[in-house]
């Protein structure tokens, strides 16, 4: 939090990252994030002038737009005490990835940095930034036996795995079981799956057997684009698991239709 936000006693201002899948694909995910938020007593905004984190163009070899994009999203999250996005692909992206890209670029290199200190994935904000333990407040509710994918970005950039099982912990009727490999990439890897397509369909094949031995009926994650592409295969395989990002679990929001559903 910004020292004047401090002093003061405010609730943090927070600049919600929606990302480019949650706007274009899963907008209830970007609502369940500000549900949580509001919950947990922050301040709210969305920048009408945010882009995408420019994962897509870095991982192309595209250094040159990924630091024009890095720029234009620095420059939309300034003068927020928190940046939060319910992904940790592009907070770890906007963390890892901006400080090293501006590195040389004198004027820009401290805001990436100052950035990469104040952005955060959602369940790491929620839990290590202001120490929520539940989310018994929101009444979430949901009688059914779950998994959890952990993606790879989020857990191996940033350090997300405990998080999002803890804030679990705290919903009705929710019983979570772990699948074999639970951390083993799904085959997705942004142009990973497109580079790659055989590869990538054997490993989302091999996640789906594992997710379906869980005995689990709705397979949980904290990244679209890993959700997305096992409800995808789950489909396409005829499986009758729902789909879920954690935050629509935990802001008591699954009464929308499962992610993948709308293709049925």
């Amino acid at each position: 939090m910004s020292t004047d936000a401090a002093s003061a006693g405010s609730p943090p201002r927070i600049g919600l990252f929606v990302t480019c899948l949650a706007n274009l694909f899963r907008p209830s995910v970007a609502l369940a994030a500000v549900r949580l938020l509001e919950k947990a007593g922050c301040r709210v905004e969305v920048p009408a002038e945010q882009v995408c984190c420019g994962q897509p163009a870095l991982n192309s070899g595209d250094f040159e737009d990924t630091r024009a994009i890095a720029r234009r999203v620095i420059a939309a999250f300034e003068g927020f005490d928190y940046v939060v996005a319910p992904s940790g692909s592009c907070i770890g992206t906007i963390k890892a990835d901006y400080p090293e890209l501006l590195a040389a670029d004198e004027r820009w290199r401290p805001k990436a940095e100052a950035l990469a200190a104040r952005a955060f994935e959602l369940t790491s904000f929620l839990v290590d930034v202001l120490g929520v333990k539940g989310v018994q407040d929101i009444g979430a509710r949901l009688d059914a036996t779950v998994t959890y994918h952990d993606s790879c970005s989020g857990l191996r950039e940033l350090g997300v795995k405990e998080q999002p099982r803890r804030l679990l912990a705290s919903v009705g009727g929710l019983k979570l079981v772990e699948s074999r490999e639970s951390e083993v990439c799904c085959g997705f890897g942004g142009t990973f799956c497109i580079k790659y397509p055989e590869i990538s369909g054997k490993m989302v094949t091999d996640k789906v057997a594992n997710l379906e031995a869980s005995g689990a009926s709705i397979v949980l994650g904290g990244d679209l684009g890993c959700l997305l592409n096992i409800a995808g295969r789950l489909h396409r395989l005829g499986k009758p698991q729902r789909v879920y990002h954690v935050a629509e679990v935990l802001a008591g929001m699954t009464d929308t239709a499962a992610i993948g559903a709308a293709g049925k």
